[in-house]
């Protein structure tokens, strides 16, 4: 039996209360964040961190924001959402951060079904959006936001700036200076802190609530297994609305007082982050694979010499990288070969993708394919992979020198995993949930005697190492009776630079599987270029003959890895990319796979088929909601 981790008892429990030791421990010695602003890095330092939400959560008194009310946020990566979340809760008023790429309904359900009663917006985009659904929104009584261009004729009383704000709270502070250390007095641990709305691949998002304790309790487990040190800059990149966000950035940084840097704009980001050189880094698994899908493009279009030389690197990078990851040296000879191996290949390639100080590495969210975890660790990058929800916090992570690639690592301090007679991960934690809002009937089904249920399948192996296999609803009977997973297909043919995504489906009545394939658009079109292949749109690449051999031979290399009954026998390239406005990925770039097999059925059945050609209609919904009708054909291709 596990007991309940002792939390270091220096460290108060709430975040109010963890900014205001950090701004005790630090004032202006020490920058708390730095934003990119029209080509200028901007820094705060911890005493600017504080009062800035000092007169935020001022002003939010005097808007009237009472205890258990909710406040959305929806914006980019920015200081002013960790400023308003800040203000939020040291008036006891939980926060919710929304996809900045949310339509107008999205955002009315969240808003409505969270009881929200203001609304943080980042500029006239977002405001737009919530002005369009003012009338279905009753509860919200301001909307907030901080960038003000393109805003100067609104006139609505719903509105008011952030500036506005913040005159309001520095005369409220002037009034009663001692206001504000009080309130963050009265935050407790167990208040609610978040809302963590799931990726909602099955049906509409639930809200999982979770507490100031819960959300330090993470950052302080995950410190435990892998330290961060207070001098460590990290990059604010994922979104505020994931957990890993909250978790890495917001209650990390408050825990241990590193810097959180934030990017310009989406579009800057790789080569802000070649500016900060993070120490420590999460991002998505499709972030990973971008990196190689870029390194892999690059390689391809470079010399006969360098080509060799990279890839004489990258095997000596192997056998050092794969000694390391259980803990051991490589040898004597190996490890010589790796020193210029390091400085003339490695060191470059990660100073041009920004993680040349990297550190820490870590990956989560969804499956991630075992060679992308090993490719890092061959070019000196330590990538982990880790395993959580919102419900229970970072449940697993690899321990220093056993980092198993196939794996997510051991439980840590205080978790217990086990699996039930089906396979289901069933995780105890320390930080679980206080339920999901507003749905103690589902909270009740997943939630069984203290043991969550996690929806997905997975297996232990000797070492006590998590093997987290697919989502238990999407494993697929195949060949008959034999089970099938098809995530494990999918993740390893995004390994490919040329594939950007995929759908697998296998049939009961079927001893194979087929695939719905995604071409990368630049790397295909960049390969395209070199070999000559003329095209016009995406559709016209995805069908050209050079194109399906070249995707052909990606699935052949794949197939090697799977069981006969499951390889991949025919396949199309899809006429467009899976698209969350479309409902087809959820905002975390989840497939949402019941849909996609029904929106997708009449090709699935056209490839398990004997058609060699398949006519589309599709239905298009555009960002502005407006919907639109493709009318395409695709060509099955057999392997």
């Amino acid at each position: 039996m596990t007991s309940t981790p002792q939390q270091t008892q220096h460290i108060p429990d709430t975040l109010p209360q963890l900014l205001r030791y950090h701004y005790g421990k630090y004032g202006n010695s020490k920058i708390a964040m730095r934003e990119k602003d029209r080509g200028i890095w901007k820094p705060y330092t911890w005493s600017e961190y504080y009062a800035i939400v000092q007169r935020l959560a001022m002003a939010f008194l005097d808007l009237g924001l009472r205890p258990d009310e909710k406040v959305a946020i929806i914006g980019e990566n920015k200081p002013h959402v960790y400023w308003f979340e800040l203000a939020a809760l040291t008036c006891r008023a939980p926060v919710l951060g929304i996809f900045s790429d949310c339509g107008p309904q999205e955002i009315k359900y969240f808003l409505t079904h969270s009881d929200s009663t203001f609304v943080i917006c980042q500029d006239q985009e977002q405001v737009d959006k919530v002005l369009e659904i003012k009338a279905e929104i009753p509860l919200i009584r301001k909307v907030i936001y901080w960038e003000e261009k393109g805003m100067w004729n609104y006139d609505d009383s719903l509105l008011i700036t952030m500036d506005t704000m913040l005159e309001m709270g520095a005369v409220k502070v002037e009034e009663n200076p001692d206001l504000f250390d009080k309130m963050i007095d009265e935050t407790d641990g167990d208040d609610i802190a978040v809302f963590f709305y799931t990726s909602g691949t099955t049906g509409l998002p639930k809200a999982g609530l979770q507490t100031h304790r819960n959300i330090k309790m993470m950052a302080e487990l995950m410190d435990r297994r892998d330290p961060a040190l207070e001098s460590d800059q990290s990059v604010s990149y994922l979104p505020i609305a994931w957990i890993a966000e909250q978790l890495q950035n917001v209650g990390y940084s408050l825990y241990k007082g590193f810097t959180v840097n934030f990017p310009e704009n989406q579009e800057t980001v790789t080569q802000n982050i070649r500016e900060i050189g993070p120490h420590m880094v999460l991002f998505a698994p499709r972030n990973w694979e971008e990196f190689i899908r870029t390194i892999r493009v690059k390689m391809a279009d470079a010399g006969i010499l360098n080509r060799l030389f990279f890839n004489l690197a990258l095997k000596i990078g192997y056998k050092v990288g794969d000694a390391r990851m259980r803990g051991q040296k490589a040898g004597l000879i190996w490890e010589l070969l790796h020193y210029p191996a390091e400085w003339f290949v490695f060191r470059p390639l990660k100073d041009r993708l920004g993680i040349k100080r990297g550190r820490i590495a870590r990956v989560g969210g969804t499956a991630i394919s075992p060679d992308v975890i090993r490719y890092f660790q061959a070019i000196g990058m330590p990538l982990v992979q880790i395993y959580g929800s919102s419900e229970c916090g970072m449940v697993t992570m690899h321990p220093p020198g056993q980092i198993k690639a196939e794996t997510s690592g051991t439980p840590l301090e205080g978790y217990e995993v086990k699996l039930s007679e089906e396979g289901e991960i069933l995780v105890k934690s320390p930080c679980m949930f206080k339920g999901y809002y507003k749905d103690e009937a589902k909270t009740a089904t997943v939630l069984l005697d203290g043991w969550y249920h996690t929806g997905d399948f997975g297996n232990i192996d000797e070492d006590g190492h998590l093997i987290v296999m697919d989502r238990m609803d999407d494993l697929q009977t195949i060949a008959g009776d034999k089970r099938f997973s098809p995530q494990y297909a999918e993740t390893r043919l995004r390994f490919s630079p040329y594939i950007k995504d995929a759908l697998v489906v296998g049939r009961a009545q079927k001893d194979f599987a087929v695939a719905l394939i995604n071409i990368d658009y630049d790397n295909v079109g960049h390969w395209a270029e070199t070999h000559h292949v003329v095209y016009t749109t995406f559709l016209d690449l995805s069908q050209k003959e050079g194109i399906i051999k070249l995707i052909r031979k990606e699935i052949e290399s794949i197939n090697r890895l799977l069981p006969e009954h499951a390889r991949i026998r025919r396949f199309i390239n899809l006429h467009k990319e899976f698209d969350p406005d479309e409902a087809e990925l959820t905002r975390t770039r989840k497939v949402r796979r019941d849909f996609m097999e029904e929106k997708y059925q009449q090709l699935v059945d056209g490839l398990f088929g004997d058609k060699s050609q398949l006519d589309i209609v599709a239905a298009v919904t555009y960002r502005d909601g407006t919907q639109g009708e493709l009318k395409s054909s695709v060509l099955v291709n057999d392997i």
